[in-house]
């Protein structure tokens, strides 16, 4: 039997950081977010071999061990070695098959569209549909956090995993004890067509290490900082009031929104904006850029443009010319998916 998923990537549109903690425990958190037509992709099959067999196709780094000697060592495969771990504990009852796994995302990791997160949930979807395993949106996005944020140690917030797990455009509610609101959005569809036709999704080609971001972000607010407090909290309005914008197709006030949303981020902690950012925005805003947003923690990875769409083929030339990449993307309603050959 061989078991495929895949997991959809997301946009950030609006109070992300808000869900990382210790800011969510204190005061709440809230996202607007929307996944896009890029996925994170897993297949689980017996190991040829006998012995449970790690694939990152991505970096082509491939590792076979025998499955008691399986630890969740950092690394290219540290993802699915914490996933296998996990759900042999979990729901296994510690034992540990001799599964090959391979694992690919459209994104690199460090690209803002929470593509390390999402790959978790393509895991964790692909563990669930292999072994049957009772697991609805919920469950699986709280286990790819738990796997992510506690067992392996990584820094990050909780928005990815409810965004690749649930799908589509949501406004997003974190609160302490992890306790987490999906609140799916039905956006009509000249809104979601509108959206789509002027937003350009632009790669920086610089990869960048979002721990560290969030670490910093996580480090002003535990400390009381009284400039990255009162950001966050503007980022926890912003995001009720993108979410208005969008169900009223009010597409003034969301450029505006996610203009000062951009504004209030590079508040939140130093290292979210740099000279090479700033160039860009500057670039995008002289060719007909509404607003600028760079997605997920900042310092690189892709950023996304607002314009009216008339004016969207001269914006692409323009990005295209400094040096970055301009995808091609489209909006998505369907979260984490699975199914088996065989």
């Amino acid at each position: 039997m061989i078991v495929r998923s895949r997991a959809p990537l997301r946009l950030g549109l609006a109070g992300g950081g808000t869900d990382v903690s210790p800011f969510c425990d204190q005061f709440g958190g809230f996202v607007m977010n929307v996944t896009i037509d890029k996925f994170a992709y897993a297949t689980l099959d017996p190991s040829p071999t006998g012995q449970a067999e790690f694939h990152a196709q991505d970096a082509d780094v491939s590792e076979q061990l025998a499955p008691q000697d399986v630890a969740a060592t950092a690394g290219p495969l540290q993802l699915m070695k914490g996933v296998y771990l996990r759900v042999s504990d979990d729901y296994l009852g510690g034992e540990r098959p001799a599964l090959r796994i391979r694992a690919h995302s459209d994104a690199p990791p460090g690209s803002g569209l929470g593509s390390s997160s999402t790959m978790v949930v393509a895991l964790v979807t692909a563990f669930a549909e292999y072994f049957s395993l009772p697991l609805g949106e919920y469950e699986i996005a709280q286990l790819a956090y738990r796997i992510e944020r506690n067992d392996l140690g990584l820094s990050g917030g909780k928005q990815d995993q409810y965004a690749a797990a649930f799908g589509g455009f949501n406004f997003m509610e974190f609160y302490a004890e992890d306790r987490v609101i999906v609140n799916p959005l039905r956006i009509k569809s000249w809104i979601w067509s509108e959206l789509e036709s002027g937003l350009v999704l632009y790669f920086t080609g610089v990869s960048r290490a979002s721990a560290k971001i969030i670490d910093e972000q996580s480090r002003n607010i535990r400390e009381g900082r009284s400039d990255s407090l009162d950001a966050m909290h503007r980022l926890k309005i912003e995001a009720t009031q993108m979410k208005e914008a969008l169900l009223r197709g009010d597409f003034t006030r969301l450029a505006s929104v996610m203009q000062s949303g951009w504004e209030a981020k590079k508040q939140s902690a130093s290292s979210i904006s740099n000279p090479m950012i700033d160039e860009i925005e500057a670039l995008a805003m002289r060719h007909g850029a509404r607003a600028t947003k760079v997605s997920g923690a900042g310092g690189g990875g892709f950023m996304m443009f607002l314009c009216d769409p008339a004016h969207r083929v001269g914006l692409v030339r323009a990005l295209a010319g400094a040096g970055g990449t301009v995808f091609d993307t489209h909006f998505t309603d369907q979260g984490a998916s699975s199914w088996k050959l065989g």
